[in-house]
């Protein structure tokens, strides 16, 4: 794929996460980078964000380390909020469609809880309601 980015507007989000930052849940450098936005209800995670090019793969496509990045963001926030800090152990993710445009959302769940270790597992979806990524973990409590 030869077509570029969209150099003003990778800057733009650039620049805007540079001055909008926090090293904390909920404000950290590439949550704002890539524009997501937290929220939490009857013990879930919800994280959306808009699909921009600067995140395509060279196939033109959402690079799937965006996607990973998102699903792991949505539970780690879920088991912070529900649990405390953890330290992601493993996680196995399906990816079942690529994505070029517009807004996704990773829903995450508990899939058991414990005291040391946890299982969670988070959906993407796009506004449709099309399953685009899906993934399981396992997390150690901290």
């Amino acid at each position: 794929m030869d077509k570029p980015i969209d150099e003003a507007q990778a800057r733009d989000a650039f620049e805007a996460a540079l001055r909008s930052y926090h090293q904390d849940f909920d404000t950290f450098f590439l949550l704002k980078l890539y524009g997501m936005h937290v929220t939490y209800a009857d013990q879930t995670c919800t994280v959306t964000m808009t699909v921009r090019d600067f995140m395509f793969n060279p196939q033109g496509s959402l690079h799937g380390g965006v996607s990973a990045t998102l699903l792991d963001i949505s539970m780690g926030h879920l088991l912070r909020r529900e649990v405390g800090a953890g330290a992601t152990l493993a996680m196995s993710i399906q990816y079942t469609r690529a994505v070029r445009e517009g807004q996704i959302t990773a829903t995450s769940r508990f899939s058991s809880k414990g005291r040391q270790i946890c299982f969670l597992q988070s959906e993407v979806r796009d506004a449709d309601g099309k399953l685009l990524a899906s993934a399981t973990s396992t997390w150690k409590v901290l």
